[in-house]
């Protein structure tokens, strides 16, 4: 790629809004670092199946495209214009990772990409007439994404394994171009975490046996939204009013003093989603939820999972006002959603679930739920 050809791709980026981009060669050492076989080897996966089914795509680009030459990885900021942890600190009220607050970022994101892939490809043409192409992808993928970012100069994979930048903190949505066009690699990002484990130590549910390496079945994130399972029992208290996602790992980086609030407008919370109240939440049906979260990530996990994770934030709140709520959830369709209404009623007054135990231990088929019954007061 030409100086010039180089000097439209950064042009462009910055007027479709992407806050940074840089690129990577599209060969498997660019990958190298990514500790995929011991994540898939010691089943920190835990339900998400797709990863060892898709392990081989994800060790090389060349594995999804042969003819790819190159990686333009772009970053696209997302920061909070508040303080992420002061939703965290309203119990009655929800609290939702900042990446969902706003517009699907998948959507955002991909629109951009495939306009700005389709724009440098066109340019090229006009200096060379050899036949290239290009391919756009947004975590939809098997696309190693953070350590490509890192081979592309955005900034490292810190001790969260989310990709850090000098710049804009924690917070860059990423998405990448692979072309068949030969662009010269920038140098890749240094780790600048030093001896820092602020992270690591602001994590919940201590979802980090190690610096770099994440346990998912640990971590807030994924049992709010990845796995259709239950909630076990000893991560539900740590999880406080969580019920969308987890961002204490990422609020407590130090390189976030370097943050700035997203400039894309589409990636600005919505008032409604900054800490929506949790009786608002437990009422929600599934016509509800889903005009709620039209254009939203959290439509994704359906209303079922997203109310059962409601009800665990009611029952940590211990907020009185929300048994009525709770209490008619007891009785709901879904048997995932009853089951998290038992254990929110148990932790919001005992005495009360206790009471009701035999009756609907009689009418109740479900085993998972009659295990909450069984298990109130443990």
């Amino acid at each position: 790629m030409t100086t010039r050809l180089r000097r439209f791709l950064e042009e462009d980026a910055a007027r479709l809004g992407f806050d940074a981009v840089g690129v990577a060669a599209a060969r498997e050492d660019a990958i190298a670092s990514a500790g995929l076989d011991e994540f898939i080897e010691e089943g920190r996966f835990g339900t998400m199946g797709w990863m060892p089914e898709t392990a081989e795509r994800r060790r090389s680009v060349h594995m999804l495209w042969p003819q790819a030459r190159s990686v333009i990885v772009l970053g696209m900021n997302y920061g909070p214009d508040e303080d992420p942890m002061n939703a965290v600190r309203r119990p009655a009220n929800g609290a939702i990772s900042v990446y969902a607050r706003h517009r699907d970022y998948h959507d955002v994101v991909k629109g951009k990409l495939k306009e700005l892939a389709g724009r440098l490809i066109a340019r090229a043409r006009e200096s060379d007439p050899a036949p290239h192409d290009a391919k756009v992808f947004v975590d939809t993928a098997p696309v190693m994404e953070k350590p490509l970012g890192q081979a592309a100069g955005l900034g490292w994979q810190g001790k969260h394994t989310n990709l850090v930048s000098r710049h804009f903190g924690s917070w860059l949505f990423l998405g990448s171009i692979v072309t068949t066009l030969d662009i010269v690699p920038d140098t890749a990002g240094r780790d600048l975490c030093g001896s820092c484990r602020a992270c690591q130590d602001a994590c919940p549910t201590d979802a980090f046996p190690a610096p770099y390496k994440l346990d998912a079945r640990r971590c807030i994130s994924y049992l709010t939204i990845e796995t259709r399972r239950p909630v076990p029992r000893e991560f539900r208290a740590a999880m406080g009013n969580r019920i969308y996602g987890c961002d204490d790992c990422l609020a407590a980086c130090p390189w976030n003093k370097f943050a700035v609030a997203a400039r894309e407008a589409k990636l600005r919370a919505r008032e409604d989603l900054r800490s929506p109240p949790l009786a608002d939440l437990l009422a929600l049906d599934d016509a509800r939820f889903r005009a709620l979260f039209s254009g939203s990530p959290i439509k994704r996990v359906g209303r079922d999972k997203f109310v059962s994770n409601c009800l665990i934030a009611a029952g940590n709140s211990g907020e009185t006002a929300l048994l009525p709520a709770v209490e008619a959830l007891l009785a709901d369709a879904s048997p995932l959603v009853r089951a998290m209404a038992v254990w929110a009623l148990g932790r919001i007054c005992a005495p009360r679930a206790l009471e009701r135990r035999d009756g609907a231990l009689h009418r109740e088929k479900d085993e998972t739920v009659r295990g909450e019954w069984h298990d109130l007061g443990t």
